[in-house]
């Protein structure tokens, strides 16, 4: 498995309003490129896609922008990362349940994929939004009491 661009920027971009939920009722996409260092157009391709999953809300006009729809508690690495990549399985075999392969109930090497997935999910299902800026704000204070 391998997350593209897309899904790295969406997670990024759904913690920078995790971030700035409490700033301002809703974020400009033009605020969130410069802060993630990315391009507004891309965003604006992300920021589609989450909205009609109803993971944000937007409002136009020049005070106008993002939100989170929930709290940050509430959406986990997982739900984000799947929302915009699909299926995350590190083998075709198990992308559908039940599995079709013609193989698969005399391959060994099916236990190996099913305990990688079942190990990367239990990661991403396990980290939420808010736990990513927790740990965020955690970092920012060691490199101040560092400097």
């Amino acid at each position: 498995m391998k997350i593209s661009t897309k899904g790295r920027y969406a997670l990024r971009l759904m913690l920078d309003l995790a971030q700035h939920r409490n700033e301002q009722e809703y974020v400009s996409i033009k605020k969130i490129a410069q802060r993630q260092d990315i391009s507004e157009k891309y965003l604006e391709q992300i920021v589609a896609l989450l909205a009609r999953a109803g993971f944000v809300t937007s409002v136009r006009g020049a005070q106008g922008g993002y939100r989170l729809v929930k709290e940050p508690k509430d959406y986990t690495v997982g739900i984000i990362l799947r929302q915009i990549e699909g299926n995350l399985s590190s083998v075709k075999c198990l992308e559908e349940s039940p599995n079709k392969c013609d193989r698969c109930n005399n391959c060994v090497t099916i236990e190996v994929w099913k305990q990688i997935n079942d190990a990367v999910n239990n990661v991403i299902d396990n980290i939420t939004l808010q736990d990513l800026v927790d740990r965020q704000v955690a970092m920012a204070n060691s490199r101040m009491e560092q400097q």
